[in-house]
This record gives structure tokens, sequence and C-alpha cells, in this order.
């Protein structure tokens, strides 16, 4: 069965992230009723630390040194979360922006699954290779500024670059950015952002 990985990183059931992710998705579910929808919520769902043995597995690695049982143990914890990533046909990532950038806990997914060997590996005469396959990805990224427009308020987008980047570099390069923005400010500007957005969302999933 087909598979799409839907990351849901923001806390507030009503957040604007989760509400772009549910029109989003009540339209994915009825062009694709037979696909399978595996959730992820990082708010819920159990994410280890990235510290103590999956940190030192990674070390190990990337010395070529064998795991203890202690690491091999903190790398399968990983693994078994890499694995929803690499398994997923397309992937959904719903997030707000906190502070120019996205929440900690998606950059501890992140740092939890780019592991050597597992999304990525080294050559000597080559570099940083991605492992992982490319697929369609969609970001739905809401901020309290408007970054569509260009009314920002001075404020500088480093959450698109980053997750750009972050996904290439395991091998995802085919990355879409829908923008909710602004959630704060004059109530007109916020439903004209939501509306715009949620339209975009829905034509969106009719091909993805």
């Amino acid at each position: 069965m087909a598979k799409l990985l839907h990351l849901a990183c923001s806390p507030r059931a009503d957040s604007e992230s989760a509400a772009g992710a549910r029109v989003f998705l009540d339209r994915f579910r009825k062009i694709r009723p037979d696909w399978d929808i595996d959730l992820m919520d990082l708010w819920r769902d159990h994410l280890p630390e990235f510290s103590g043995a999956i940190l030192d597995a990674k070390y190990a690695r990337l010395k070529g040194q064998a795991f203890t049982d202690a690491q091999r143990d903190g790398f399968a914890a990983a693994e078994r979360i890499a694995l929803r990533l690499a398994l997923a046909d397309r992937v959904l990532i719903s997030t707000p922006m906190w502070n120019f950038g996205v929440p900690y806990k998606l950059k501890q997914w992140l740092d939890v699954i780019i592991q050597p060997g597992l999304t990525f590996r080294f050559d000597p005469s080559r570099g940083y290779l991605p492992l992982l396959t490319d697929r369609p990805t969609l970001v739905i990224l809401a901020s309290g500024s408007d970054f569509v427009t260009g009314m920002n308020r001075g404020r500088i987008d480093m959450a698109t670059p980053y997750l750009r980047e972050a996904l290439r570099f395991i091998g995802i390069s085919s990355v879409r950015f829908v923008p909710i923005g602004p959630t704060t400010g004059l109530a007109d500007a916020i439903r004209t952002a939501r509306e715009n957005a949620h339209r975009r969302l829905a034509e969106i999933a009719v091909n993805f």
C-alpha cells in the first residue's frame, strides 16, 4: 500500500499549520482513498534524545568503530524512526515557524535520523552522499509574518532554507513550500492569507 508520512510539528491542534494540513489531507484522501496516512505527531510520539547511546553511536560510525550493545540499541531507535520516512512515497510536514526557524521537536527529529550509514554516507573522494531516494515532499509553514507578499516586518525566514538543505542532504530535493501568514495582526490579512493558502493546498493535493 502506498504511504504518505505526515509529520505534525505544532503542539496546538487548532494551529494554522494543522488547519492547513487538514485541508490538504481531506482532498488527498478523496483523490487517493487507498493510501495509508502515517501520522507522526512529534509532540506525542516518542522521540529519543540525541544524546548518550545515539550520540555515541554516530561518532562510532564516523570513526568506523564497532558498536557497543548500548550504541546498537540507541542506533536501532534512530533506525525505526528513519524507516518511517524511508518507507513513505510522499511526505507532508506541517509546522509553525518559531523564532525565525523550526520548532525544536522538528530539529530533534532531523538530528535523530540524519545518521551516517542510515540517511547519508561519506565518500573520501566525493564527499557527503545521500542514502534516501527522492520523493515529493510538501512543507506547510505557518508564521506570524507575511513572507508571501514581503510584508514580513523585518523578520527573516530561516526555516525554509534550513529544511530545504537538511532534506536535500539525505536525498529529498523535490520539496514544495506553502507558507501561511500572517497569522497575527489584522483579521482581514490573516483571513486572506489563510484562504489563499488553503486554496493552494487543495489544488496541490490533487496531483501530489
